[in-house]
Parts: structure tokens; sequence; C-alpha cells
């Protein structure tokens, strides 16, 4: 009878255990999920819960490397830290076993590193290449002042998505692109123009493409079949879109102050631009961009021949004391006939609302677009009340008879009579309410 009490016991504690550990019961791809939600530092520790846990981060298909691999209680020392990753790097890699899809080295821009020695990255690189990565991420500082991406990542074919910062992509002469990769993201890399657009044109299944603070690119051709993002924030570079019509989103923020002679003397570029691009859906024109699109001798088109039909955002910012921008900002508007939200703010500096515009007239410039705008919401933010802002919302209250909200911040500096000018406009839509978020709004 002891025997069976102890029999008992030992049944109910199994039982219980059992019980309690219910997710070391959870399939291999569910448990690979939990784990890979952990920092690396994390997942590593699970193999002490028991014999069971042991091995299970080996076979981890996502390996991140940030600053949760190195604990906070340490050394705060860069050179420290930068030993520990590299150890942790490099021991992972030495246990690992099964397949790799994703490996990411960064610092998420906080610079606890120093400067990794790039013949760490080769390693990681070569090492990767073998076991068929399908996601790497590399974003830190290298010892050297760029790290020059190794050769042989520029024959890794089944790379799905590449995202690097702050090195030196030099491929080589008998590059012909990665032919199943999706999403490519580049920041602060160093490239020449050839070599990037021979990139691109050799990627058929690109899909994401974006750049900030590129150097080294000033015009390129994009040649991407199956493009359907592009985002480009930086200096100015002169892109051109060919076989790209399936691009959806568009996003530029270009700083254009100091390439004004490249805007001089040139046709403007609102026409060429935007005519391979017909299934745009989402429109963000930022900064200086739209000086470019409107630079030129000839006059800027009061509508594009190609209608934007699926366009539903956009988003411009606009110097209202350049009627070349406002013009370029229009046509797009009548070009939108479907547009359902927009956001404009203001792009100039306090000094420039003295800057008065030539005399215009009002018919001519803000005429009726061809079909009414059907947007529905409306934003415009750090507005003065200067005179062309004034014809720029009077024309869109008139000619949206869909619209439904329209939100207008001034800056600190407006005019005190800018709300009663407001409330005057005529409005095409009965429904349509404007908000003015102003310091003498109650």
């Amino acid at each position: 009878m002891i025997l069976g009490r102890k029999r008992r016991k030992s049944t109910t504690r199994k039982v219980i255990d059992a019980e309690l550990d219910r997710i070391s019961c959870l399939p291999g791809h569910v448990i690979d999920q939990i784990l890979s939600c952990l920092p690396i530092r994390e997942a590593v520790r699970t193999s002490v819960l028991s014999s069971q846990w042991r091995y299970k981060w080996y076979t981890l298909p996502n390996l991140v490397f940030d600053r949760r691999c190195v604990s906070a209680r340490g050394s705060q020392d860069p050179l420290d830290i930068e030993n520990k990753l590299l150890k942790i790097v490099d021991h992972v890699l030495l246990l690992h076993s099964g397949p790799i899809n994703k490996f990411e080295f960064s610092d998420s821009g906080q610079d606890f590193v120093e400067g990794i020695p790039g013949n760490e990255f080769d390693r990681w690189i070569v090492y990767l290449i073998g076991r068929s990565i399908k996601e790497l991420v590399l974003h830190v500082l290298a010892e050297d002042e760029i790290y020059k991406i190794p050769w042989c990542l520029f024959s890794c074919q089944s790379l799905q998505r590449l995202k690097l910062a702050c090195c030196w992509l030099k491929p080589p002469t008998t590059f012909e692109g990665f032919r199943n990769l999706k999403r490519l993201e580049l920041h602060n890399i160093s490239m020449a123009d050839a070599a990037f657009e021979k990139m691109i044109s050799g990627c058929p299944l690109l899909e994401y493409l974006s750049l900030i603070e590129p150097d080294g690119l000033t015009q390129v051709n994009i040649h991407a079949p199956n493009l359907k993002f592009f985002s480009l924030l930086g200096d100015f570079v002169d892109f051109s879109f060919y076989n790209s019509f399936q691009l959806t989103e568009l996003s530029l923020l270009f700083d254009t102050q100091s390439n004004q002679s490249r805007l001089r003397g040139c046709s403007s570029n609102l026409l060429s631009y935007f005519a391979h691009l017909p299934h745009l859906q989402h429109l963000d024109i930022s900064h200086h961009f739209l000086k470019y699109l409107a630079a030129g001798d000839v006059p800027v088109p009061v509508k594009l021949p190609t209608t934007f039909v699926n366009l539903s955002f956009l988003f411009i910012c606009i110097r209202f004391n350049d009627m070349k921008e406002v013009l370029a900002a229009l046509c797009l508007l009548r070009s939108s006939p479907n547009l359902q939200r927009l956001e404009i703010i203001a792009d100039y500096k306090e000094a420039d609302v003295h800057l008065t515009l030539g005399s215009y007239c009002w018919e001519d410039t803000f005429s009726g677009p061809a079909m009414p705008i059907q947007v529905r919401h409306v934003g415009i933010g750090g507005i003065a009340g200067i005179k062309s802002e004034l014809d720029f919302i009077k024309f869109l209250l008139m000619y949206s008879p869909m619209l439904e909200k329209m939100i207008v911040k001034p800056v600190e500096y407006a005019r005190a009579d800018l709300l009663t000018k407001l409330v005057r406009f005529r409005r095409a839509s009965v429904q349509a309410e404007v908000i003015y978020e102003g310091k003498d709004s109650s």
C-alpha cells in the first residue's frame, strides 16, 4: 500500500507537470515561432529549461542580432559590447542546424558599437550564402568608413529580401541580378548609376524598393515590371520609370536646393515623369520635388494626358508663393478624379510669407476640372493666409461635391482674418465641414 501510494503520487505529479508544460507539447513550427519572438539571448537561455528544450533554439529560422543580445547589466563600453556581440553571433552560427530564412545584424541607429571589422561581415555572408539565406539585413557601421559588400553576395540567388545600410555596392561585371528578390532597401549606400540600373532590371520579381540618402546616384532608369512600391528620401536623383506599370505607391522626398542648376532650361517634367505610371494609388510628394515637376520654360499643363483613375491618396508640399508649384499641384488634382484623401503642407519659412506673387487671373489659374474632384477628406497645414493659399482652398471647396471634412491648421503667425475668410467660401458639398485648428478657434 505504501508503494501504491508513492506510485499514485508520482503519477499525479507527472500529470500535473504535463498539464503545466503545455508549450513543450506544441508542434515544432509553433515553438519556432514563439522563440522567434524572443531576443536571441532569451531564446538561447531556454536551453536550460529541460533536456527537451536544450536544442530547440538550434533550428531557429530567423536570427536577429541587436542591442538586446547583450546584457544591460554588463559593461557599457562599446568595445566590450562589440566583442560580446561578435562572440554571440559566431556561437549561434556554429551550433545552428536547419535552414536560416532570415539573418539580421543591426544597431537600429543606436551606434552601440564603434565599428565591426569588415572581415567579420565577409565570414557571415559566405556562411549564410551556403545556407540559402532568404532575408539579409545588415545595418551597422563597419570599422572602415564604409563597408564594401563582397562579390560573393551577388551570387546568392535565394535572396527574397535584402536590406543594407552604410555599404558600398560594386557588383562584378558578370552580375545579372537577383532572380528571386522581392524587397530591396538601401540606406546610406554608395553605388554608381549603371550598376544600380543593371541590378534593378535583373530583379524581375522586385515589388518593393526603398532608398534613403543614396550616394552616387544621379540619373537612373528603372525597369521593374512587378514593382508596386518605390520610396526615395535624400538628395536629388532623377528617376525615369519604364516598364513599371504595376507601381501603386510612390513616395518622393527630394532636396533640390543644391541642384538648382539642373532645374533650369529644361521642359516640364510633369508629362514625362508620370507617363508610365497609370496605376498609382498613393502619391507622396514632399519638400522640393514639386518644384522639380514644375521646372522648365514651357507652361505647366492644365491636366495630364493620362488620368490617375486609381489615385486615392495624395500628399504634397507646396510653396504657395511660387505660382508654378501651385499650377503643378492643380494639374495633379485635375488629373485625379477619384481622389479620396488629400494632405497639403505649406512649405516655406516665415520670411517667405511676405514674398508676393505677381498678379494672376482667378478664372484662368483656378479653372474648374473637367470632372468634379471626388475627395472626401482634406488636411491643409502650415498656411499663413496669403491670397494664393486662400484661392487654393476656395478651388477645393468649389469643385469637391463629395467633400465631408476639411481640416485647416494655420501657423502661429497666420493673418488674423484667416478664419473669417474661410467661412465665407461657397461649398459644392452641403455636408462639407471645415474645421479650423488655430489659436483663435473656439
